[in-house]
């Protein structure tokens, strides 16, 4: 898949996901690199969460908001045959979005439950939505 057809697949999926769900969100970045797990050769993040956190007494935070970050590298790392690049995406938009969901509530169960991946994997074992 093309970096132009990532771009065109992520719009479509994105735009079907209902405005209520989007509050509070900058945007969505779909950035060309691939991006590794730190500490973790051959495991590729596909996407993440970027929320800039608490507002910072020096006003460093400020005007950055939160965001999606999508990695087409990685994306393109992962893929092989019969790689479905739309439930990958989607799956991939979801799960940042929950981060986003439950960052606005205060939450952070899928940020536990991610760290609790991350170290299933640094002990050998893999998964489904290893990377995410």
């Amino acid at each position: 898949m093309t970096y132009e057809a990532f771009l065109d697949l992520v719009e479509r999926l994105w735009e079907k996901i209902p405005a209520a769900f989007k509050r509070g969100l900058q945007g969505v970045h779909i950035l060309p690199q691939a991006k590794p797990e730190p500490g973790l050769p051959g495991v590729w993040r596909l996407g993440e969460y970027l929320d800039p956190g608490p507002p910072s007494a020096l006003g460093g935070f400020d005007g950055l908001g939160r965001h999606i970050a999508l990695y087409y590298g990685s994306f393109r790392k992962v893929a092989g045959p019969g790689f479905d690049w739309e439930e990958e995406v989607w799956e991939t938009l979801l799960h940042e979005l929950r981060h986003h969901l439950e960052s606005l509530a205060g939450r952070d169960d899928l940020v536990q439950e991610d760290l609790r991946r991350l170290d299933a994997f640094r002990r050998g074992g893999r998964g489904k939505g290893e990377g995410r």
